[in-house]
């Protein structure tokens, strides 16, 4: 069987009342992900001075990586808000198809469909 894509299929079309839901989404995961920042970035007085060392460098690890986390889901959630200023919110980078409105939901900053994700894990 044939599959005929038409250019309507390729482009997100999103009512206003999910897109405003999806914008609110993102805009609480920055302010989210900014404080969460501003938190790890904060060495915990009660660390000094009281745990042995290995504990206390075990933990700054532990920050670390967590910040480093924090700010790549910021890049990507402010990439998003640009997306969406620009008009191409919702659009797969690599198939150009929309990405679902179900998947967005949950991944608000989403830049891959479904299937691509897939693909780009090597889930195939």
């Amino acid at each position: 069987m044939v599959h005929n894509t038409s250019i309507d299929d390729r482009r997100p079309a999103f009512r206003a009342d999910d897109l405003a839901t999806l914008a609110e989404n993102l805009r609480e995961q920055r302010l989210f992900r900014r404080e969460q920042l501003r938190r790890l970035a904060v060495t915990p007085a009660a660390w000094q001075g009281t745990r042995p060392g290995r504990q206390v460098a075990a933990q700054a690890e532990v920050r670390r990586q967590l910040a480093a986390c924090a700010r790549m889901v910021l890049v990507d959630v402010e990439a998003a808000l640009r997306r969406m200023e620009e008009g191409s919110y919702g659009a797969c980078h690599l198939c150009r198809r929309a990405i679902a409105l179900e998947r967005l939901m949950i991944v608000p900053q989403a830049r891959y469909c479904g299937r691509c994700q897939q693909v780009r894990r090597g889930d195939r």
